[in-house]
């Protein structure tokens, strides 16, 4: 039987996390296995606990604690480390983005016709309203990737991708943090993986329910698309 890998980077997502876990084992995957691999970037509040006690309950579950914060592109290279899926998805702890998507997010690799899958947030679900600013931000990202990289994606900053798990072990990843995402779409386009985009719910939360992406991480990530490129 073929195998889900779930790459869950965490930090300090103590409200969340048991219902994310939660949500993930739940994802109806006919056919399919799931790999959960959890990573604790360091968190300093109740998180760690909670994932201890996951742990305990449930020993399939692979956690890796990380001793000190080192930032999201750094959860998901150690993540990687893990992976003995033939598929990978990476899946955020804040329950912003929902694993009742994974099917969608699979048929085109599993018919054939892709090599990485992008869920994208503007391509006509219902959603709950963004932030502005972030919005925005991730308009111009876009506009950038797909002058930079002759492409026309939608949601090139989206935290679901879903990959055929070779591609993924193959791209040599260096980020630290947010602009993992820059940098895999990057390796990948440069690679001419096949890329399909589908229509994802997403569920936006503001900065006092826990955001934690700044307006410097944008910065970071269109320097991340320029260096990548050249």
């Amino acid at each position: 039987m073929k195998i889900l890998s779930i790459i869950m980077p965490v930090f300090n997502e103590e409200k969340t996390i048991f219902d994310a876990v939660k949500a993930v084992k739940k994802a109806s995957l006919p056919g399919l296995k799931k790999q959960i691999i959890i990573v604790d970037d360091g968190s300093t509040d109740g998180t760690g606990k909670i994932l201890k006690n996951l742990l305990r309950k449930d020993k399939k579950l692979k956690i890796i604690f990380i001793l000190s914060n080192r930032g999201k592109g750094n959860a998901v290279r150690e993540g990687i480390k893990c992976v003995k899926g033939d598929y990978t998805v990476i899946q955020d702890a804040d329950l912003e983005y929902d694993p009742v998507d994974y099917p969608g997010l699979l048929e085109p690799i599993t018919s054939g016709r892709a090599d990485v899958v992008f869920g994208s947030r503007f391509t006509g679900r219902p959603h709950r309203s963004f932030l502005f600013w972030n919005y925005v931000a991730n308009k111009i990202l876009n506009i950038v990737a797909n002058f930079l990289y002759n492409t026309l994606l939608t949601d090139m900053e989206t935290c679901y991708k879903m990959f055929r798990s070779e591609v993924l072990t193959g791209l040599d990843l260096k980020s630290d943090g947010f602009e993992i995402e820059p940098e895999i779409t990057a390796k990948i386009l440069k690679k001419h993986c096949r890329i399909y985009e589908v229509p994802i719910n997403f569920y936006a939360r503001g900065y006092s329910e826990g955001k934690k992406i700044k307006a410097i991480d944008g910065i970071r990530a269109l320097w991340a698309l320029i260096k990548y490129r050249f």
